[in-house]
């Protein structure tokens, strides 16, 4: 590690586009000690205080670089593990207080709060050939299925089950039942250090330091290196949007506004009780954009799923009229946000060719996946979160309110190309008193599963990527919550099986069909054939891939009756056959559902609340 800054570093400081920052800040060792260096401009002094000098703020102050604001000392001897701080003070006679690195690569178990020194380098990577591949891989006409997991209450062990899996134990565990489950993508949730565990951590403090709670940083290239091995990409949780109040964090880090707005009105996201990061700042926009750049160099993450995205778009963002204060020309758009967005979007994708990032972004905002050089903010994929409230809106209802309001199912297509769109069935959609995918529907527990897998029949043919939630796979019958293992107990059951089975074939379908992903951006691609009006709660499409003939056939009943013998066309000339049916027994269904051709005319019969896929087979 270098021992200052480049002089092309410093541009870039001032310019708030510096992606190596880490190089120079933080704790970094070499064979002979440990170079400390901090940002905190209007400290009057700072020092490194830890164990190996008594916590003397005295023994090893630090020199300020007037034209950066960062102090710096090395320290001979300090060595992997030493627990430290900085020890700051305002004035020559206000009292010294603590912080812990910012850019600390590791950090104590909660609750307690020192940073360590740690060395990132020597650990043996061996996914050359994943990264290689990834930019073809993660291409926009290619299949992409996230599961979205916590590690804290993914699974656990022990005696009482309620010690955590390390990262470890998750490669062991976690990454052969994703494989098994046929997804391609494993998306964590926030991982970088937090002390409060029903954060979920998107409150974090250690925005470079793997959580503890799992193992040490080279544990976590582990598992992501196993991934990779195993043909799963990762994806974290990233938290750009705010930082928590905790006083060993960011908040008045150098005694006053730093890396938080000075003004009240845009320093406070009331919603969560923390603060916002001043993007205006070169100093807070350097430490966001290393922060992403250190992932994705030292991590080999493959993307980044922002969270969010909306409250950093907007300043009246949760905020009544009188909190909040117009930008420069008198509208509610934060700029200085905007811009950071598009400059992080620029040079992560600049860096790291192929990796992805992904907007959880909830309102109309245009050119959110537009390319940043063209007036966009340079996302790879937006959430979709219009499609999944009206999906979810639409199999809550009873069937007579269904066949009332089709437009919650046909209406997502009417923009569906105005962004590039990722459907979400996330966490956030079984928390708070929401209930489980499998109880969100209407009717008796039979009822209840053979709509959930509609819902996911739908799910899987609809375009767009996919990201589905822990639990969700196998029918998770609780609310999720933090504290405790997801019920593996329920796969005891054949229901629960058979929803797992599902997924599973509709993960392998998604991605060996080439009609499901190959056109999701292209208005060719997809073709309404019912629209729920004059078969109410029937629905069907096509899914075509740049070949013509290789395509998917979608066929959705959303009603409580069978429609027996129902012609759907045209599609003279082509002869079909079912590839898949969600009321198969072997998904816990009655096996019903059925279709014929007959003179280039295809005729079928679908159970209540039941999918259809079908491929063709034959020209005649």
């Amino acid at each position: 590690m270098k021992k200052k800054l480049t002089q092309e570093q410093i541009k870039w400081w001032h310019e708030g586009t510096c992606h190596t920052a880490h190089e120079i800040l933080g704790a970094n060792t070499d064979a002979n000690g440990t170079h400390f260096a901090v940002w905190a401009p209007r400290a009057h002094s700072a020092s490194v205080v830890g164990e190996f000098n008594d916590w003397d703020g005295r023994a090893n102050p630090m020199k300020k670089e007037e034209s950066t604001g960062i102090w710096t000392t090395y320290i001979p001897g300090i060595e992997q593990w030493e627990f430290y701080k900085f020890e700051l003070k305002t004035s020559e006679d206000s009292p010294p207080f603590l912080k812990s690195d910012p850019y600390a690569k590791a950090m104590e178990l909660r609750p307690k709060t020192a940073s360590l020194v740690y060395d990132m380098e020597g650990f043996d990577w061996g996914d050359d050939q994943w990264l290689a591949e990834r930019e073809v891989r993660q291409s926009f006409r290619k299949p992409i299925s996230i599961y979205e997991v916590h590690l804290a209450s993914w699974r656990r062990k022990g005696e009482d089950n309620i010690e955590y899996l390390t990262y470890r134990d998750l490669a062991d565990q976690l990454i052969p039942y994703a494989k098994d489950c046929g997804f391609t993508h494993i998306e964590l949730m926030p991982i970088a250090e937090h002390p409060f565990d029903p954060s979920w951590g998107y409150q974090i403090t250690g925005y470079f330091a793997p959580t503890s709670r799992f193992g040490d940083p080279k544990d976590l290239m582990y598992f992501i290196n196993e991934c990779h091995k195993e043909g799963l990409g990762v994806i974290m949780d990233w938290v750009p949007g705010h930082f928590p109040k905790d006083e060993q964090g960011l908040q008045m880090f150098d005694g006053t506004p730093l890396y938080e707005y000075a003004d009240p009105r845009k320093r406070e996201q009331k919603e969560w009780g923390t603060y916002i990061f001043d993007y205006g700042r070169d100093g807070v926009r350097n430490f966001l954009i290393s922060n992403a750049y250190y992932w994705a160099k030292y991590f080999h993450v493959d993307g980044f799923r922002v969270d969010a995205v909306a409250s950093m778009l907007y300043l009246d963002y949760s905020k009544q009229n009188g909190e909040w204060t117009p930008n420069k020309y008198g509208g509610n758009e934060h700029l200085e946000a905007i811009d950071f967005l598009k400059d992080f979007n620029t040079i992560i994708h600049r860096e790291f060719p192929g990796i992805l990032t992904l907007a959880e972004e909830s309102t109309s905002w245009e050119g959110v996946t537009k390319p940043a050089d063209h007036g966009g903010l340079g996302f790879d994929y937006k959430w979709n979160m219009g499609w999944m409230n009206d999906t979810l809106d639409y199999i809550k209802k009873d069937p007579s309110q269904r066949n009332d309001d089709p437009n919650k199912i046909t209406f997502p297509m009417m923009y569906n190309y105005s962004e590039n769109f990722l459907l979400p069935f996330s966490h956030d959609e079984v928390v708070h008193s929401k209930d489980p995918m499998v109880w969100k529907s209407y009717g008796t527990e039979e009822e209840g599963f053979a709509n959930l897998r509609l819902l996911y029949t739908y799910f899987y043919s609809h375009p767009g990527k996919k990201l589905m939630f822990m639990g969700n796979e196998f029918a998770e019958t609780s609310e999720w919550s933090e504290d405790r293992a997801l019920h593996w107990h329920l796969l005891d059951h054949e229901r629960h099986q058979g929803v797992q089975r599902l997924v599973s074939d509709l993960n392998r379908l998604y991605k060996d069909e080439r009609g499901l992903h190959q056109r999701d951006r292209e208005s060719e691609g997809f073709e309404w054939i019912e629209l729920g009006r004059e078969t109410p709660g029937l629905f069907a499409f096509l899914r075509k891939a740049q070949n013509p003939s290789d395509h998917i056939l979608s066929v959705l009943n959303f009603s409580d009756y069978s429609i027996n013998s129902y012609h759907l066309g045209p599609f003279d000339g082509v002869q079909y056959q079912i590839v898949f049916n969600s009321d198969s027994e072997y998904y816990g269904g009655q096996n019903r559902g059925s279709h014929y051709g007959q003179m280039g005319k295809q005729h079928i019969s679908i159970p209540p609340f039941s999918g259809l896929l079908l491929k063709p087979v034959e020209h005649i």
